[in-house]
């Protein structure tokens, strides 16, 4: 059976641990081929909510791991993540995920 043309969007959700004060969007990585672009972004909720925009589809499995073991290391709360990828692997999305955390962290140390 062959996958549907098109773009996936799949939606994630984790409990925060860690609250994140308000902070001006944060933006890494660009949408090209086998790479993909990561938004930070405040949020009033106490989750860490994750959008996922992919033209890989099919990897909701492997997404959620990914994306699981980002909050397991962060355990943000009051953020909302958009991540827009052209067939990274996820190797480059925890690459991106820990350049905006690291991006992030810079602006509120500063």
């Amino acid at each position: 059976m062959s996958q549907p043309v098109g773009i996936e969007a799949l939606d994630f959700s984790y409990n925060g641990l860690h609250p994140v004060p308000a902070f001006p969007p944060v933006l890494v990585g660009v949408v090209g081929s086998g790479n993909l672009e990561v938004l930070l972004e405040s949020d009033t909720s106490s989750q860490c909510q994750i959008h996922v925009e992919t033209s890989a589809r099919g990897f909701e499995s492997i997404w959620s791991a990914v994306l699981m073991d980002f909050h397991r290391r962060h355990g943000l709360a009051g953020v909302r993540l958009s991540i827009h990828d052209m067939g990274a692997t996820p190797a480059v999305v925890s690459l991106r995920l820990e350049q905006a955390m690291a991006e992030l962290s810079s602006r509120r140390a500063s």
